[in-house]
């Protein structure tokens, strides 16, 4: 497997600065994406979106618990264009490997200790 990935965040998020760090410390060159200071096209977040479906969105998040029901009703690529805050975070893709957040199991994947 390629020791190379990318890494889809918010550079304030403490989950993605402990990923990146994580990973980085196991040999792997991370090239992360601040979704929200170098944000995604629709064709972007569209690919996103066909890999992690309705997961993409962070449905515990303040962004969305501050969001009206007709801000809720869009599509999720509607509203990760809107509020690029609200992806769940990290996504992560390494190779043709993809995988949604920083839990046990991902780390795990990707080789880091849990």
């Amino acid at each position: 497997m390629s020791k190379e990935l990318k890494i889809y965040g918010l550079a304030h998020c403490s989950t993605c600065q402990k990923a990146q760090a994580a990973l980085e410390a196991e040999g792997w060159s991370v090239t992360f994406r601040d979704v929200k200071t170098a944000p995604l096209s629709t064709q972007e977040w569209s690919a996103l979106s066909d890999e992690f479906g309705e997961k993409l969105v962070n449905r515990a998040s303040l962004t969305w618990r501050g969001m009206k029901e007709d801000e809720r009703a869009k599509t999720p690529v509607e509203m990760l264009e809107a509020k690029p805050s609200l992806i769940k975070r990290p996504a992560i893709m390494a190779g043709d490997q993809r995988y949604l957040g920083w839990t046990a199991n991902v780390k795990r994947a990707l080789g880091v200790p849990v």
